[in-house]
């Protein structure tokens, strides 16, 4: 192997992590495929502006065994804090990869909505689950022509920026969250799920796996919270998988603390006429890559695109987005809006894809950064390949320091400065704001963007 991990990751190990067959199959081959894939460097277009030399696999440790409590009032404090201020038909807490709180009504049981752990999901529904586990995000994620229907299995990529860390999730996943909403089913609040991770030097890799069956609608909250840690390594992958005519709004908030490393990959498969609206906030850990695609496979599909986040001190937020239209007469709009303060260092990569015979495809994306330092950097890099020739596409991005006659005007009339910046702040993310018809989460959000502006 050109890396090597802990001996708590070998390859018994993996086979110790339980399941069917199929399962250790699938995590054996990618533990072997991880080892076989160079690390992505700077060498790589994709991970041009971002150094990940300095992870060291073998100072990785698992997380300790969590376990389950019976009462709310036993959770971590801020997890019982975003439940009380936030409106969710059911929710699952994680503690690293352990399930240790989990609530779903009988309403939606006998609606035949599954809500639960993956764990959990193998055992009750593994039919499911191996249908379409591994089918979005798989360990070997394919060339993105040829990106396979859920339920096959796709090819192979060489490619180090596509397989390297998924392949690692793919094999030492230990838990997640699993979804699967039935044909006709409007799921009217939001499903949730809220992980903690507490210990120092600690890797959790965890799953989502969210199907929207046809003509059904549900919104999905995924959250992410942790105090300052000395070293710890949040890896994740997130398939959203939206049949014809279904509605799925997906929303994650990665708010670590600092000295995480927290590398995702999330991939949204939408079928015929069907919708996806997504959410990517990130304002936590010393060193974030998030990959947000949108595969629009069938014919009327949809994608919105949002995305926010703020940069502090020395944090590195790396966005790699996809808009990937394969079919023709879909639509799909990016706006993405960042802030770097203090000497923080943003990049955002965003393609927009269209296939040979994706005619009619309308497809527009936006990237603007505010820089609140001088010692501020930010790479931005918008791309087009466009291999239709009656098409829509428009791509943009921008990159500016706070506008002195705004801040002036705000001393001016007796706003403290820090009181300001988050004015201003607040109003450069509003036009993301307000297309999120979510208010607790905005709220939480602006609290958020308050504290790191050091308005509270």
């Amino acid at each position: 192997m050109t890396q090597t991990l802990n001996q708590a990751f070998s390859a018994e190990a993996v086979t110790a992590l339980g399941g069917p067959e199929w399962l250790t199959e699938r995590r054996r081959a990618a533990l072997e495929l991880f080892g076989a894939l160079p690390l992505p460097t700077e060498a790589v277009e994709a991970w041009k502006y971002t150094d990940v030399s300095g992870i060291d696999f073998t100072a990785m440790k698992p997380t300790r065994v969590k376990p389950a409590v019976t009462d709310e009032a036993a959770l971590p404090e801020s997890v019982r804090a975003r439940l009380a201020s936030t409106d969710v038909a059911a929710y699952l807490v994680f503690d690293g990869p352990d399930v240790v709180y989990a609530s779903l009504p009988e309403a939606l049981r006998e609606q035949g909505v599954v809500f639960t752990d993956l764990r959990s999901a193998l055992a009750s529904h593994e039919a499911l689950v191996r249908e379409y586990l591994y089918s979005v995000v798989p360990a070997e994620v394919p060339d993105d022509t040829t990106v396979a229907a859920p339920g096959t299995t796709p090819s192979k990529s060489p490619d180090p920026s596509e397989g390297k860390f998924s392949a690692l999730n793919a094999a030492l996943w230990t838990n997640g969250a699993f979804v699967y909403v039935p044909r006709n089913v409007e799921v009217e609040l939001p499903l949730g799920a809220f992980r903690v991770l507490d210990e120092s030097g600690a890797f959790t890799a965890t799953r989502t796996l969210v199907v929207a069956d046809v003509n059904s609608k549900v919104t999905f909250i995924d959250e992410q919270d942790s105090p300052d840690l000395e070293g710890a390594f949040a890896f994740g992958a997130v398939e959203l998988i939206v049949k014809d005519g279904a509605q799925l709004r997906y929303v994650s908030v990665q708010n670590w603390g600092r000295g995480v490393t927290h590398i995702q990959r999330q991939r949204g498969d939408v079928a015929r006429d069907a919708t996806l609206n997504s959410l990517v906030v990130t304002m936590g850990g010393t060193l974030s890559r998030t990959e947000m695609q949108s595969y629009l496979r069938g014919q009327g599909s949809s994608s919105e695109m949002l995305g926010l986040n703020f940069a502090s001190e020395d944090q590195h937020f790396d966005h790699y987005t996809l808009q990937h239209h394969a079919a023709p007469h879909a639509h799909s709009d990016l706006l993405y809006k960042s802030v770097l303060a203090d000497t923080a260092r943003g990049v955002f990569s965003g393609m927009i894809k269209v296939d040979l015979g994706a005619q009619k495809t309308d497809a527009y994306q936006k990237h603007r950064t505010l820089l609140l330092s001088s010692e501020a950097r930010n790479d931005s890099i918008p791309q087009l390949e466009i291999n239709a020739n009656d098409v829509r596409c428009s791509h943009g991005s921008t990159t500016g320091p706070v506008d002195p006659e705004q801040m002036f005007y705000l001393l001016a009339r007796g706003v403290p400065r820090s009181l300001a910046e988050k004015m201003l702040v607040t109003a450069f993310l509003e036009d993301v704001l307000s297309r999120v018809p979510l208010a607790s989460v905005v709220k939480y959000i602006e609290a958020v963007i308050a504290e790191k502006v050091g308005a509270v």
